[in-house]
């Protein structure tokens, strides 16, 4: 019998218990699938609040919770602990430890994508570059990430309105259109997902909205003097920074620092266990489904030793019988491995573009995180442990006693 002939009859066997066969495929194609949305998922993730954050030694902002405060000013994410003086930033720029300063001024959006106050340096900070159109230069214009740009329809010359708040069911400030002057090519960062204009565009709809007359000197000195920003990303000029200069803003009654990179970590901790948890289930899945495979296998040979106990009469060894079962079992765990991994990614894939509409989360299904290149020899070794009892029984098959019953 060759390894030909091996491989046909497992597959016969396999087609001869549809039921079974179905089963055992379901059991690893869930566990398989499972495993690889946790790793492919949690991978992208990880890396997008990375690339998200890197540069950014410090977050100044209100006083509140310094998790919250990186979650609405880096990720935006999140709704912001306050509003800080404007005069903190020039306080900022004149300390030597400090070698950039990027303010932000948050607090409406339109369809959803926040619209935020800044320079170009925070377009620069991620790499952002122009599509089409050019950079903002004065106030009421905006420039537009790309997957803002295409969620709300907007391209250079678009007016629109922003509405208070993140969700975008906020109060419009009809008063105070934006004109699009330029659409950025995708970064694969939160620039993607952000409507951005000069700090001075934020103040000034806010002021209309208010109803202060622009042209009023009295009234515009008057706001001038309580100018507000929500946050200003820092970057350190030197290491001593990082010692000193957290503790000295956090001295300042209106003012708290938060450390990205230590705050980030601690959410990590927080969304590691429910990935341990969902990792804990695929893998009692995988068990259930070797376990599964196993009786399965185990059951079919002792309704077939009559059958093996004729192939070996037939001349066929028994190191090929036992090939027959170890090939029965590799066709399953291999079966169940690919259709798993591709219930997986599909699954990402539907996920991330159901999260898209929520502009706060963006997966596909077409990444594959190197982790996952140990569900083949795991789904492998499972189906091989599976089929081990199995075949050995098979190699030890007693003729004369098998057909004589």
């Amino acid at each position: 019998m060759t390894r030909i002939n091996a491989f046909t009859l497992a597959l016969k066997s396999l087609r001869h218990k549809p039921l079974a066969t179905a089963a055992n495929l379901v059991l690893m194609a869930v566990g398989v699938a499972m495993m690889s949305f946790v790793l492919a998922a949690s991978q992208q993730l990880e890396e997008k609040a990375l690339r998200d954050a890197r540069g950014i030694d410090l977050v100044v902002g209100a006083k509140g919770s310094p998790l919250q405060l990186i979650l609405s000013s880096i990720y935006h994410i999140d709704i912001p602990t306050g509003n800080i003086p404007l005069a903190a930033e020039a306080q900022l720029r004149q300390n030597r430890l400090v070698k950039k300063v990027i303010p932000l001024a948050l607090g409406d959006s339109f369809h959803g994508y926040r619209i935020a106050g800044t320079t170009p340096d925070y377009i620069a900070h991620y790499g952002g570059e122009l599509a089409r159109g050019e950079m903002f230069n004065a106030p009421m214009q905006a420039v537009v990430g790309a997957q803002a740009a295409a969620g709300a329809g907007l391209t250079t010359g678009s007016r629109f309105v922003g509405s208070h708040g993140i969700a975008g069911g906020g109060d419009g400030h009809s008063d105070a259109p934006f004109t699009v002057v330029g659409v950025l090519k995708p970064t694969g960062s939160v620039l993607d997902r952000l409507v951005l204009t000069p700090v001075e565009s934020v103040w000034q709809v806010h002021e209309v909205a208010h109803g202060i007359d622009p042209d009023d000197k009295e009234e515009k000195a008057a706001m001038d003097e309580e100018r507000e920003l929500t946050a200003l990303l820092v970057q350190y000029a030197s290491p001593l920074a990082a010692a000193m200069l957290p503790r000295a803003v956090n001295s300042q009654p209106e003012l708290q620092a938060a450390q990205p990179a230590f705050e980030s970590a601690k959410l990590f901790r927080l969304l590691g266990v429910g990935v341990d948890v969902l990792r804990g289930i695929a893998a009692i899945m995988l068990l259930s489904a070797a376990l599964s495979m196993f009786v399965a296998l185990y059951s079919a040979l002792e309704e077939r030793k009559a059958d093996l106990a004729i192939l070996r009469t037939l001349g066929a060894a028994p190191r090929k019988l036992m090939a027959l079962l170890l090939v029965e079992g590799l066709l399953l765990a291999c079966a169940g491995a690919a259709l798993g991994w591709a219930a997986g990614h599909v699954a990402l894939e539907i996920l991330g573009r159901l999260a898209s509409d929520g502009q706060n989360l963006s997966l596909t299904g077409w990444y594959v995180a190197p982790a996952e290149a140990w569900l083949v020899p795991v789904a492998l070794a499972i189906g091989l442990a599976a089929a081990l009892l199995p075949a050995l029984r098979a190699y030890r098959t007693d003729i004369a006693t098998t057909l004589s019953h």
